[in-house]
């Protein structure tokens, strides 16, 4: 029994420094995720969960048992001792202190760019901002389309409440062993004329966006920009209508982002595919929307500035889109969202309008 007793108590002093080790290293990995996530709070939060559940690393032979020598009687048991203080490695010390918002890179958290910020496939991430308008002002409304689709038409409110949910997946995480991830996205945007009872509240209008995009990390000091990533997608786009109400259109882009500090900025080229005129009922929509797009984000102390603008040169026609989202609770803000110009929805994508809302901002 002695040398049972013995050899077991060797095998567990033998893999304590390599338990110890895993510990470290998992517990390096958990922090450096914490540590990429673009929110102050999110970040605090992120730890204080590492906290209360990642065991605590020690040293091999802090909590070793003495074996009794051949032939004495056992040691009488003390009582234990308080537990020494956990023994953390340097570098994942360094790692708990909450780096300024200034250095988090966004871009890197938001597609996995790097190894700490992997997550696996097919886990929900955030693609385009999530919010909730519940009350949207708009300067006249486009009832033209519905009137040639229905005898009554339509006599909407200028006041309607409009959401967006957004989200993507990855695919395939590095694909044929190149860092190229493959990504799903989906974006539907809903306008809904809640406030029109007299008309039975319709929703008014609802985009469906499903994509494919193809993303792979880049490392370019531009100096007064960090060039981050690469995106290749395949976009469809449509309202799910038919008859005179029907809107869609296909394209592929490409699209670079960068940052630097608290501002970051994403432009977009496309190329759309359905060019032809038969049984097409937006045939012109590039003419209205352009062929690109320019985002630009700017964070500070929880609250975020963004700005969208796209423009065709040879029509002039485009459209101007501010957002400012302010913190309320942990993953929730509030948000006010201005537009004007051209394509706020696909029915209204030759038409021309300006509105205002404010509502609520999911921040993932």
């Amino acid at each position: 029994m002695q040398l049972q007793a013995k050899n077991i108590l060797f095998l567990s002093l033998g893999m304590a420094p390599a338990l110890a080790l895993a510990q470290a290293s998992d517990l390096e990995l958990r922090l450096e995720r914490c540590a990429v996530l673009g929110d102050a709070s999110a970040r605090l939060a992120c730890y204080d969960g590492l906290a209360k559940t990642t065991p605590a690393v020690q040293a091999a032979g802090d909590n070793a048992i003495a074996a009794p020598a051949a032939g004495s009687e056992p040691a009488r048991t003390q009582p234990a001792a308080p537990p020494p203080a956990p023994q953390v490695p340097a570098k994942v010390a360094a790692l708990t202190t909450i780096p300024p918002e200034d250095t988090v890179s966004r871009m890197v958290q938001e597609w996995e760019l790097d190894r700490s910020a992997k997550r696996g496939v097919f886990n929900f991430r955030p693609h385009k901002d999530t919010y909730l308008l519940l009350a949207n002002y708009s300067t006249s409304s486009n009832d033209a389309p519905f009137q040639d689709f229905t005898p009554a038409g339509i006599k909407s409110k200028h006041v309607e409440l409009t959401y967006q949910i957004s989200f993507k997946m990855k695919l395939i995480e590095q694909l044929m062993s190149t860092p190229v991830d493959l990504w799903f996205g989906y974006t539907q945007n809903s306008f809904w004329q809640a406030y029109n009872r007299a008309a039975s509240s319709p929703f008014r209008e609802t985009n469906y966006q499903p994509e494919l995009m193809l993303t792979t990390p880049l490392a370019l000091d531009l100096g007064v920009l960090d060039v981050r990533y690469l995106t290749l997608g395949l976009n469809h786009q449509s309202n799910g209508q038919t008859s005179t109400l029907s809107r869609s259109w296909n394209r592929i882009y490409a699209e670079v982002g960068a940052e630097k500090g608290k501002f970051g900025v994403s432009f977009r080229l496309w190329k759309r595919l359905d060019n032809a005129r038969s049984d097409n009922d937006n045939i012109d929509i590039t003419d209205f929307l352009g062929h690109g797009d320019l985002t630009a984000t700017y964070r500070f102390d929880g609250h975020e500035l963004s700005v969208m603008g796209r423009r065709n040169f040879s029509t002039r026609h485009g459209a101007l889109k501010v957002g400012w989202a302010f913190p309320l609770a942990a993953n929730l803000k509030g948000y006010v969202q201005g537009f004007s110009g051209y394509g706020q929805s696909l029915i209204d994508y030759n038409y021309s309008q300006k509105s205002v809302g404010a509502g609520f901002l999911v921040d993932f």
